[in-house]
């Protein structure tokens, strides 16, 4: 009995679905029998009033603080160093010595190089009285002078290399890490310190290009920490990148200026909050409404059930809506989707 039931139950439920399907179907047919009835053949689109609207361009974004200054401090010289004056951690200031190379080669150096020079003066110092009388030509003469330029540079560039022997500090900071030891031999070029200033932190970000077009340098901005979230920190704009990056997005660092704690570090995340005063109520249009982009400023609007092409001045793109500085007056039916199917004066319906 049990057999005959299970495959009788079955093949009704399997007519109950088929027939819900069925039904389904028609209602669909018979809906879009009559939108087609309705347009009479004409294009389908969605319209929408032009209004004007409040406009809000506050808006936050979300970056990282780092050091004013972060810097990998590079040998100049290759020698052996001798003595290490500072360790991570330490505080240092502009033109502290942070560590020595042995000095005695680059000590021979300049005192070579300034012989060469001194006895450079003295031919060109011979020279001249030879050049008076006539016992030398102007060519050797020249090429005397010569001599003391060059051997004068190569004195220069000996003294300098042994006062880099003393390893300074470019900037104030903070000694982050130490790549060397006492003892090591290092080369031109070795990684010897990282030096951070961390006197003054930025919150580095990136802004989209709607939002960058309101920024500019010197703007005050709030700023928000989770590490700290019962307090307001304060920003400047000090820099706005001219060109974005491949994200299509700008660049921006704001200087923090009340971090006197020291409660905000290097690494730690934060949000700026970019406020602007009230805008008067503006024109806009949703950014669909465009043919092809923004940039194109071609759109359609339906006039007496026709699609008249419309060229209108695109302003602010605010979000999904765009500014209508002229070409378009509020209360205007503008189509916002099907324009692909649309030229100027198509019989047009719109889908309600």
């Amino acid at each position: 009995m049990k057999k005959i039931i299970i495959p009788v139950i079955s093949v009704i439920t399997s007519i109950v679905v088929i027939g819900w399907v069925l039904t389904n179907n028609k209602k669909e047919n018979e809906a879009k029998t009559a939108i087609a009835a309705e347009s009479g053949g004409a294009v389908m689109v969605r319209t929408k009033l032009a209004t004007k609207n409040d406009i809000n361009l506050n808006f936050t974004a979300n970056g990282t603080f780092a050091a004013l200054q972060d810097l990998t401090f590079l040998s100049e010289n290759s020698g052996r160093v001798t003595r290490i004056t500072v360790d991570e951690g330490s505080k240092v200031s502009k033109g502290q010595v942070l560590a020595y190379l042995d000095a005695e080669i680059l000590g021979v150096n300049v005192r070579n190089a300034n012989a060469t020079y001194q006895n450079a003066l003295r031919d060109l110092e011979r020279y001249q009285s030879s050049y008076q009388t006539g016992g030398v030509t102007q060519q050797q003469f020249d090429q005397a002078k010569l001599g003391v330029e060059n051997s004068k540079a190569m004195l220069q560039e000996a003294k300098r290399k042994l006062s880099d022997a003393n390893i300074k500090s470019p900037i104030n900071g903070i000694v982050n890490k130490r790549f060397i030891e006492q003892g090591a031999y290092v080369s031109a070029g070795k990684e010897l310190f990282e030096l951070v200033d961390v006197s003054k932190l930025k919150l580095a970000l990136t802004v989209n290009e709607s939002q960058v077009a309101n920024l500019k340098v010197g703007d005050q901005v709030k700023i928000k920490s989770n590490v700290v979230a019962n307090k307001d920190f304060v920003g400047k704009i000090t820099f706005i990148a001219p060109k974005a990056d491949n994200s299509l997005n700008f660049p921006v660092e704001i200087e923090l200026v009340n971090n006197a704690e020291k409660q905000i570090k290097a690494g730690m995340y934060g949000t700026a909050i970019f406020e602007f005063p009230k805008q008067a109520p503006t024109l806009t249009i949703p950014r669909t409404s465009f043919v092809g982009s923004v940039s194109s400023n071609k759109i359609y609007v339906m006039q007496n059930r026709l699609a008249k092409e419309r060229k209108v001045i695109a302003g602010r793109i605010l979000a999904e809506q765009v500014e209508i500085l002229d070409g378009l007056k509020e209360g205007e039916t503008v189509i916002i989707s099907g324009q692909i199917n649309l030229i100027d004066g198509v019989k047009v319906a719109p889908i309600k």
